[in-house]
């Protein structure tokens, strides 16, 4: 389907690549559910509990594209991506038992960058369902709008976080 650097064709690199997001999407919705847990009761917990069910349906949709073409998940990636959303958990936020506000700040960042990731394997994906007819065009449009709009929303939140923290 795709060309690697060499310039031949690698069926096995795709299987790569989409197994290395579902690693990042396992992360990510892991982010995403402390993220909605810390913010209970906040301004900020409808949206997240709201995009963490989105998430949860893009990893569905992730792994059905896998499915459809026939990439099998590679589980040690996605408890490699479960485990490292775990560690991260364990930076130092400048206060030994609580939450600091840098903490929502850098959450905050953690799950824009990763919404802009998968928007750019919705939007690579789709350029591929131009050649690869197992792949939903339709389906792909619809993915990469929603993690622009799902991005726009965090950013507003990381900003409103940020000046709250600083």
């Amino acid at each position: 389907m795709g060309v690697n650097a060499a310039g031949s064709s690698d069926p096995a690199l795709l299987g790569i690549y989409l197994n290395d997001h579902l690693a990042g999407a396992t992360g990510g919705l892991e982010l995403f559910r402390r993220a909605t847990s810390a913010h209970k009761g906040t301004s900020a917990g409808p949206v997240l509990a709201r995009l963490t069910r989105e998430v949860e349906e893009d990893r569905q949709a992730l792994l059905d594209v896998m499915s459809s073409l026939g990439i099998p998940v590679r589980q040690y990636k996605v408890a490699a991506g479960w485990a490292l959303e775990k560690a991260g958990r364990l930076k130092l936020n400048g206060r030994l038992l609580s939450r600091s506000p840098v903490s929502s700040l850098v959450e905050l960042e953690g799950l824009h960058l990763g919404v802009l990731g998968k928007g750019a394997a919705w939007r690579l994906l789709r350029r591929l369902a131009d050649t690869e007819p197992r792949l939903d065009k339709a389906r792909l449009d619809a993915l990469a709008e929603r993690a622009h709009l799902q991005a726009e929303e965090i950013e507003q939140l990381r900003l409103a976080a940020g000046v709250e923290a600083f």
